[in-house]
């Protein structure tokens, strides 16, 4: 099994060895590098608030909107109530 697994390890070696032997494939090596990399700073370098969602109301709903206070109150009890349908039957 470790003898399977080291020849395929020295295959890949290789096999990279080969391919980056050539001049051309290491500059696309490198270029392939280079344009994850700037795509990956560009991700970390974004404000959060461009990749968050508009949120008009969130946290600290208002007491007296009973429309929403209705729905939170039903979405809350879902849980409870498949858990007692679910172990009373």
């Amino acid at each position: 099994m470790a003898l399977g697994r080291n020849m395929v390890l020295l295959g890949v070696g290789v096999a990279g060895v080969s391919f980056l032997s050539n001049k051309t494939n290491r500059g696309k090596v490198k270029d392939i590098w280079a344009n994850a990399k700037a795509k990956t700073v560009g991700l970390w370098d974004r404000k959060a608030s461009d990749l968050d969602p508009i949120i008009e109301k969130a946290g600290h709903p208002d007491p007296y909107d009973h429309d929403d206070n209705k729905m939170v109150d039903e979405g809350a009890m879902y849980g409870v109530h498949y858990y007692n349908n679910a172990k009373h039957g």
